[in-house]
C-alpha cells in the first residue's frame, strides 16, 4: 500500500443549502492506514430541515436541536486538518461546496487545502455504469455502515480512495491531478 495521508470528509445537508450543513464526517488516514472515524451532528440555521433530506438521512430537527453549529463542528475539523491539509470526498464538488459555502457564510477564514475525489478518480480508472459510493463499494466488498450517515461515508469513501490508489497503481497522490482541486 501506498504511504498516504489525508482526510476523507462527508457532510449531509438539512435543505438544498450547501449551509444548511447537520451531519460532518472525517476518516483520518496516516501512512495508508485508517486511524480514526468521527462525526458529528450540527445544528444548520434555524435548525429547519427539507422532507427530502431527512427522507434520505434520517437526521431530524429534534436530533440537532441541542446540538453545536458548523463554527464550533468547523473548529474541531480544523484540529485534524492542521496536521494533514488534505481531503477526499466521493463527489467532492458537494462537499467541497458545503464547507466553502459554509466558511464564506459564518466568514471564516478559508483554510489552504487540497482535496481529491473518489468519484472522479472512480471514473477515470473504472468502467462501470454506476459511480455512486454505495455502489462502487458492493462491487469491492468493501464494509459499509449505514449510508449517508456523515461518519459511516466517510469511511467508506476512504476505504474507495484507498482501493483506487492501489489499483491505479499510484505512488504518490500527485499523480491524480486529474481529480484533484484546492479549497
Amino acid at each position: 500500500m501506498v504511504d498516504v495521508d489525508f482526510i476523507a470528509i462527508d457532510f449531509e445537508t438539512a435543505t438544498s443549502s450547501r449551509v444548511s450543513i447537520c451531519e460532518a464526517g472525517i476518516c483520518v488516514v496516516k501512512g495508508g492506514k485508517i486511524i480514526e472515524t468521527k462525526s458529528w451532528l450540527v445544528r444548520p440555521e434555524n435548525n429547519l430541515y427539507y422532507y427530502w433530506n431527512t427522507k434520505i438521512h434520517g437526521i431530524t430537527e429534534k436530533d440537532t436541536e441541542n446540538a453545536p453549529d458548523f463554527p464550533t463542528v468547523w473548529k474541531e475539523i480544523e484540529k485534524y486538518l492542521l496536521d494533514c491539509p488534505t481531503l477526499v470526498a466521493h463527489n467532492a464538488a458537494f462537499d467541497i461546496g458545503c464547507i466553502k459555502r459554509s466558511l464564506e457564510y459564518y466568514k471564516i477564514d478559508k483554510p489552504e487545502i487540497t482535496y481529491y475525489c473518489s468519484l472522479r478518480a472512480a471514473r477515470h480508472i473504472y468502467n462501470f455504469e454506476c459511480n455512486k459510493l454505495d455502489a462502487l463499494c458492493n462491487i469491492f466488498e468493501i464494509h459499509q455502515g449505514k449510508h449517508h450517515r456523515a461518519g459511516d461515508d466517510a469511511e467508506m469513501c476512504a476505504r474507495l480512495f484507498l482501493r483506487e490508489i492501489r489499483d491505479a497503481g499510484w505512488r504518490e497522490l500527485s499523480e491524480m491531478s486529474y481529480c484533484k482541486g484546492c479549497l
